[in-house]
Parts: structure tokens; sequence; C-alpha cells
């Protein structure tokens, strides 16, 4: 498939969270009456990755006051995370995909080395995960493809696509105020 523009539709994709089997797309989008944001990462064992969780976990009433809902797409086994995540205590969904099934649906290609993978964003982010954040992440298992590199995308209950972003650098996802200002 080719990439993904505004205006396409996303594919009605099934998919395991790490505590659920065979869920689509579209069954999920339907729990909202709001636009829905699937954002793809690298794997949970990533520091920056675990660091993004964090952020969208401590500021979710800003997604959820729109009305929308996001999911987060990883590389990550559904049994290696539910032993790492306590069911219930994200707000939002992982969808694992670790044979990158999705990912390659949509063509969210890879970078071609670490360096194409960072920029100054990068650098910040991880600067704030240092800086900022109470909780010690340490690095976890690698998993799928390591220079994956992130993407978003903002779909309508019929899965019309209103937003599509293939970031460049790992460091280069929307922020919860960006999403939520993109699921209005």
């Amino acid at each position: 498939m080719a990439r993904l523009n505004v205006g396409d539709k996303m594919p009605d994709i099934t998919f395991s969270t790490p505590y659920e089997q065979g869920r689509t797309l579209s069954e999920t989008v339907s729990r909202v009456k709001g636009k829905t944001a699937l954002v793809f990462l690298r794997y949970y064992g990533c520091t920056l990755c675990q660091y993004n969780i964090h952020v969208f976990m401590t500021e979710h009433e800003k997604i959820a006051a729109t009305g929308g809902q996001m999911l987060v797409v990883l590389q990550s086994d559904p049994g290696k995370l539910a032993a790492q995540v306590e069911k219930g205590k994200l707000p939002f969904d992982i969808i694992c995909d670790p044979e990158q099934a999705i990912y390659k649906l949509l063509d969210i290609k890879p970078a071609g080395s670490k360096e194409e993978m960072r920029d100054g964003t990068t650098a910040d982010k991880i600067a704030a995960l240092k800086a900022k954040v109470p909780v010690e992440y340490t690095h976890g298992e690698y998993e799928g493809n390591e220079f994956q590199l992130p993407a978003t995308f903002v779909v309508e209950p019929d899965l019309t696509v209103t937003y599509a972003g293939y970031h460049k650098t790992i460091g280069d996802t929307p922020s919860p105020d960006e999403l939520a200002a993109l699921l209005k």
C-alpha cells in the first residue's frame, strides 16, 4: 500500500493489544464520538518511547477533552507487554505489532542509520527525560526494527484520514497539546 494522505481511508486493520486479540480499528473508533489518533512509536523497551507514553498518560485529559481518543502502536510482543504494563494503568490502548505488519501496510519506513534517526528535537526529548521525569526509565529488550521511525495518523469515525504524519526522526512525535489540536 502507498503512503496515506489526508482524505484517504485508513485500512480497517485487525490487531492485538496486550490483553485482547482480534479487535478491529472500526470497532475501536466507534467507541468515541470524535476522532481517533494512532501514534506509531518503536517498542516498549525504548526509553524515549517509554517517555512519550508517560507524557501521553499524564496529560491524557487534553486528548479526552476533545471527545476523541488515541492509540499507541508498538512493535512489541503482546505477551511481553502484558507482563510489563498492568492492565488498566494506561488511559489508552496499545496496539502490538511485533511483525511490523501494520507499519509495512502503511509504508512507515525505518531510518537508514542511527544518525538519521536523531535531530535537535530528539536531543531535547532525551534531555527532558533526564531532567523532568520522576520515573527512572531503563532500556528494555530490543524488539522490531531498531531504526523504525514514528508516524501519526488521525481518522474520523468512518476511517477517513484527517492527518497523516510520517515523521523523519524518533523525536518528531506530537505533544499532547498538538495531538489534542489534531483531534478537534
